[in-house]
C-alpha cells in the first residue's frame, strides 16, 4: 500500500523523486518466501525491485536462540534495509508503519517498559550519514489500509516466522505483546471513539511541570 501511494503521488507532487522497492527475506527455516506478487506489482508500477535473502532466521533462532525474537529481528532487518538503501544511493528509507502501530507502541512502552515514548514520523539516521527514515502512513489507520488493499485487489504476504504462527494480526490467536495492545485498543474503541486519538496526543501534549522524571 505504501509503495502504491508513493508511486501514484509522483503524478501530483511538484517534487521529483525515484523509488526503489526492497524486500528483506529472513529465510526462516531456510525457506525462501515467494514474492512473485510483489515483483508483478513493481513491474506494473515500473519500480526497480530487489529481494535480499538473509540468514536472519538462522541467527535469531539457532545461534542466539531468542525466546522473544521480534525486537532483534526488526533491528537486524532495519540494518539490512539501510545497507540496501545506501547501495541504491537513496537518501530516504520509507517504512509502512501506520497510526495503529504508533499508539500500540506508546502503550507497550508505558505498560512493559515503564517509559513514555513513540516511533517518530521521520528520523535522521545516526549510523548512516545523509539517510533519513520516514513513515508516510503515520496518520493512516490500519482499517483504512486494509480497505484500500481490498479495493485494489492486493494481497499481504504473511511472515514465515514460526513465532508469528499464532499472531493476531496474521490471522491466528494471541501472540506478541503488540497483539495484546491491538486487542486492548479494540476494547477501548468499543468504549469511546476518542481514546485512540487521546493516546496519540498524550505524547505531544506533555506538561513537563507534572512529570516526575
Amino acid at each position: 500500500v505504501l509503495l502504491c501511494a508513493l508511486a501514484n503521488m509522483r503524478k501530483f507532487l511538484p517534487m521529483k523523486y525515484d523509488l526503489v522497492a526492497i524486500t528483506v527475506d529472513p529465510c526462516f527455516d531456510n525457506i525462501q518466501t515467494d514474492f512473485r506478487q510483489v515483483e508483478e506489482l513493481c513491474r506494473r508500477l515500473q519500480i526497480k525491485y530487489e529481494i535480499r535473502r538473509s540468514q536472519l532466521g538462522n541467527i535469531i533462532f539457532e545461534q542466539r536462540k531468542e525466546s522473544n525474537p521480534c525486537s532483534l529481528c526488526a533491528r537486524m532487518r532495519r540494518g539490512i534495509l539501510h545497507d540496501m538503501s545506501k547501495k541504491h544511493n537513496c537518501n530516504k528509507l520509507a517504512l509502512g508503519h501506520h497510526f495503529d502501530d504508533v499508539i500500540e507502541t506508546i502503550l507497550m512502552g508505558m505498560l512493559y517498559s515503564g517509559k513514555v515514548e513513540t516511533m517518530m514520523p521521520k528520523l535522521h539516521s545516526q549510523n548512516f550519514e545523509g539517510m533519513e527514515l520516514i513513515r508516510p502512513l503515520y496518520m493512516v489507520k490500519e482499517d483504512a489500509i486494509k480497505a484500500w488493499r481490498d479495493y485494489n485487489g492486493l494481497h499481504f504476504i504473511q511472515c514465515a516466522c514460526r513465532f508469528t504462527e499464532n499472531c493476531v494480526s496474521c490471522g491466528g490467536g494471541r501472540g506478541s505483546k503488540r497483539d495484546e495492545m491491538k486487542e486492548l485498543v479494540a476494547q477501548f474503541r468499543k468504549t469511546s471513539d476518542v481514546i485512540e486519538t487521546n493516546i496519540f496526543n498524550s505524547v505531544r501534549n506533555i506538561n513537563l511541570r507534572t512529570v516526575i522524571g
